[in-house]
């Protein structure tokens, strides 16, 4: 999937209220910043995936997100540390920065 305006756009909208948002492509997805400090992916699935680990992780769950995961070339599943943007995070930028805000405040720690 090549990444369109329209989702760079959507991206910088629900991301806004953050201030310093830029993004980069990678493999078919997009990573996100803050004054440079990745937080966010939209994957080639074209989901949002919020940088998670530990407390966040869990509350990230709680509220129905799921972890990213992929099928390697040799048939198993590999996961990294990000986890869906809860539903109401799409629709809500407010929600969606308050996400963002405990995941950069995680990679600070």
């Amino acid at each position: 999937m090549a990444v369109t305006a329209s989702q760079k756009e959507f991206i910088a909208d629900l991301f806004g209220g953050l201030g310093g948002i830029s993004t980069r492509a990678m493999m078919g997805g997009l990573c996100i910043y803050h004054d440079g400090i990745i937080f966010a992916i939209l994957g080639s699935d074209e989901k949002i995936y919020i940088k998670a680990k530990g407390p966040l992780a869990h509350d990230l769950k709680a509220a129905g997100a799921t972890k990213f995961s992929m099928t390697r070339k040799n048939g198993t599943i590999g996961s990294m540390g990000y986890w869906t943007l809860p539903d109401e995070g799409l629709d809500d930028p407010e929600v969606a920065c308050d996400w963002a805000r405990r995941a950069l405040a995680a990679s600070d720690s």
